[in-house]
């Protein structure tokens, strides 16, 4: 009898779940129906993908190196001109074009005005091994970690759902880019931290602390920010940008902020639930331990992962700032020019707020758990 009304409650359970997404995926679609404002003509122009079937002239000179354009037959794969056989050029910088070979399989650029075809070649055709990378990386998750490996890369897809489908179409229609981050912060902590951990008092104490930790985080920004006169108008394309602002009024302002909000989700989001997890199993193994001692258990484990995780932070957006880097070190630029550039002031509270957040994570997630678990109402 208990069995059955086990079985009923989680038939119920996956149904309510069941229904929230699908209520979910269609507010996604309905949300996404945006008439977006017109930023470059692209009449009668199209990338298409192709494959060459002759080099009509090479440019590949006795020293061995390319200079100027490659011009290529190319054979239509797709589009209103599919089958069709154009000839078309193929420059040799480094942002566009291909060295190009017959059978390659490349992405063309194709314009048309009455009955002419002009074509070039837009870079090669990279598509399917993109996708199959990002393929191999979720099944090794899934393979790796079994159920709860599973449950990590439907997390993740949902991730990149809430943040193409969601964050990014919220920015678009004027939201503030901040409350759109902390929405999604909150959205796809949840879900995440559910599919991992399940209904549970470990679940709960993560969650409070992902988004305590993200919220630190993008409030020492706001106020490093504040503090050194550096905002989202600072940032190396803003030219681009304020276009774009002025054309369907994102505010360019508060991407910064934004950025650093979702940036910071995924250290957090591992601190709060390895700490949350070791709180519970030292729990579980010894339930005589007061309140007190649990609390002092998790700050203990987190220092460890506090160093450590800080310290993947800097670094990541240290590499993600390498050119400026490299570019800075090349010129040999002073230590007065280096500290006020923008870009490193930038970096520093980028790298800087994320790795508070994740610090702060610790003693947050360590007194919720510890308050919960010795909570049994």
């Amino acid at each position: 009898m208990n069995h059955k009304r086990v079985s009923r409650k989680e038939i119920l359970r996956r149904g309510c779940i069941l229904i929230g997404c699908i209520i979910f995926f269609l507010f996604l679609y309905q949300y996404n129906q945006i008439e977006k404002a017109t930023l470059l003509t692209t009449d009668n122009r199209s990338f298409e993908k192709a494959v060459v079937t002759e080099i009509v002239k090479d440019n590949l000179q006795e020293s061995g190196t390319r200079t100027g354009e490659q011009i290529v037959k190319l054979k239509l794969l797709t589009g209103e001109k599919k089958g069709t056989i154009i000839e078309a050029n193929s420059s040799s910088s480094y942002l566009f074009g291909a060295v190009c070979k017959p059978g390659m399989k490349v992405i063309a650029l194709v314009s048309t005005a009455n009955d002419t075809i002009a074509a070039s070649v837009y870079s090669y055709d990279r598509t399917f091994l993109l996708y199959g990378i990002v393929i191999v990386f979720l099944l090794t998750v899934w393979l790796l970690g079994g159920k709860k490996g599973f449950a990590a890369v439907c997390g993740l897809v949902f991730t990149f759902i809430c943040i193409i489908y969601l964050f990014l179409p919220m920015i678009y229609r004027g939201v503030s880019p901040c409350w759109a981050a902390i929405l999604v912060v909150a959205i796809t902590t949840i879900v995440t931290m559910y599919l991992i951990g399940g209904a549970s008092r470990k679940t709960i104490s993560a969650i409070v602390g992902t988004i305590a930790g993200v919220g630190i985080a993008g409030i020492f920004a706001f106020i490093c920010g504040k503090l050194t006169q550096i905002s989202g108008y600072n940032v190396s394309d803003i030219d681009s940008l304020v276009y774009i602002q002025e054309k369907t009024g994102i505010k360019i302002g508060e991407l910064l902020f934004a950025g650093i909000l979702i940036a910071a989700l995924g250290a957090v989001m591992d601190v709060a639930m390895s700490i949350a997890s070791t709180i519970q199993e030292i729990h579980d193994k010894n339930p005589a331990l007061t309140r007190k001692e649990l609390f002092w258990s998790g700050i203990h484990v987190g220092r460890d992962v506090m160093g450590t995780m800080s310290n993947t932070l800097v670094l990541a957006f240290t590499g993600g700032s390498i050119n400026t880097l490299v570019f800075v070190y090349s010129y040999n630029y002073s230590h007065l020019q280096l500290m006020n550039m923008y870009d490193i002031g930038i970096e520093i509270i980028q790298g800087i707020s994320a790795s508070m957040g994740v610090i702060l994570t610790v003693p947050f997630v360590a007194f919720v758990s510890a308050w919960l678990l010795k909570n049994k109402k």
